[in-house]
């Protein structure tokens, strides 16, 4: 691809990408700049996140406005996001770039690919929906709106190739850009960047990462089950150190509110972004389900994964939902090999007792071996895979 820099650089290309939460934005942006690669002057238009804007995305709308979670939080902001869903149409069918790229966010771009679909404009959708899961007649609609599938995990292509669906599977960019071996230094390194500070009386004692999500309604969720059961693991270990790292500025904002409700007096260091630091200091994770533990397991750290939801999205998503495993790497893995715990199971004395038993192991070996065949099956250069996928779909050279 890089050869072909000096030829295509004056070539027009125009893609909209639409990404509604900051999971989704971690993908577009080296998406954007391995097409960048090819061709530095074209054009990325439509809703991103800080990273896809750094990266050369022109956004119309903030991904905040976008970002909900479970089935009753978009109900609630149908109007807002009716708003947007139309307003984007419009836009993109007035510019007609040479593909449209849903970004995860599955509903809205679902909905967004099949209008502008109809309208003549290619259509692109990276990260499969959970089709395997629950939902399969999903893939008629799939069929009908897409051009082109870029699945993550390697498990997911089969169900579209045996329903004629175009599909690549790119890997994981996180697993390209962290280090499959990370250095023994690490840990100690990241406890300098996060400047943690022990009790001179307690040697090493414990630290924990604790994400409770990037949204807000996850954080109002989780977060208060995470800080009670540091409490506990507090009790049970003297200066035991916690950190918290908060997605943007309105999660710092909720954290600290949570943390002067609900645990005043631990130690706990809240800071902005930084989660791979977060978790690289960390002895162990504490973590929502979702992209943040396949991120711990690529940095090596053993993990408890807790998740909640509202009442009623549980009631409709535990009906259908046909899946043994909910953690990211229990699912690549196909078998439990880190601990989960959903809705009632995720109390805090549960949380707290597997933390507690992780934190007995220094090195946990077959764990880490595990971790690191996963690693390796995610290692593609996907940047560069799904740029090469969607330029040949727009009918542009990639030689």
């Amino acid at each position: 691809m890089c050869g072909t820099k000096s030829l295509l650089s004056e070539q027009d290309l125009t893609i909209a990408l639409v990404a509604g939460e900051l999971s989704g934005d971690n993908l577009g942006a080296p998406l954007i700049l391995a097409i960048k690669q090819v061709y530095p002057k074209a054009k990325f238009v439509g809703i991103g996140g800080p990273q896809m804007i750094a990266a050369g995305l022109e956004s119309w709308t903030d991904i905040e406005d976008l970002s909900v979670n479970g089935f009753v939080d978009p109900i609630r902001r149908l109007p807002s996001l009716l708003r947007i869903l139309l307003g984007t149409r419009d836009r993109i069918t007035q510019i007609a770039p040479d593909c449209f790229i849903g970004i995860d966010f599955n509903f809205f771009n679902g909905l967004l690919e099949g209008m502008v679909k109809k309208r003549g404009i290619k259509t692109v959708h990276y990260v499969s929906p959970s089709v395997w899961a629950w939902r399969r007649g999903r893939i008629k609609s799939l069929r009908r709106n897409l051009d082109l599938m870029l699945t993550l995990y390697p498990f997911e292509t089969q169900i579209y190739r045996d329903n004629g669906i175009n599909v690549e599977f790119v890997g994981h960019p996180k697993a390209d850009e962290i280090s499959e071996v990370q250095r023994i230094d690490a840990k100690a390194e990241a406890r300098k960047k996060l400047d943690l500070r022990f009790e001179a009386a307690i040697q090493e004692p414990p630290v924990i990462a604790m994400l409770p999500g990037s949204r807000g309604s996850e954080v109002k969720l989780s977060a208060p089950d995470f800080l009670m059961a540091a409490q506990i693991i507090s009790e049970q270990k003297p200066g035991s150190c916690f950190i918290i790292p908060a997605a943007n500025q309105k999660r710092h904002a909720q954290m600290a509110g949570l943390i002067k409700q609900h645990a005043p007096q631990l130690h706990i260091k809240l800071v902005m972004g930084e989660s791979q630091t977060a978790m690289l200091a960390a002895d162990a994770v504490l973590v929502n389900s979702g992209t943040a533990t396949l991120e711990a397991m690529l940095l090596r750290r053993p993990m408890v994964m807790s998740y909640r939801l509202g009442s009623l999205t549980y009631a409709v998503v535990s009906r259908i939902v046909s899946i043994k495993h909910f953690a990211l790497p229990n699912i690549l893995a196909n078998e439990k090999i880190v601990p989960e715990y959903l809705q009632s199971n995720a109390t805090p004395e549960a949380l707290a007792n597997a933390l507690l038993e992780l934190l007995e192991d220094d090195e946990h070996p077959e764990l880490m071996k595990r971790f690191a065949s996963i690693h390796a099956d995610l290692k593609r250069s996907s940047g560069e895979v799904a740029a090469t996928a969607i330029l040949t779909l727009c009918d542009k050279r990639v030689d």
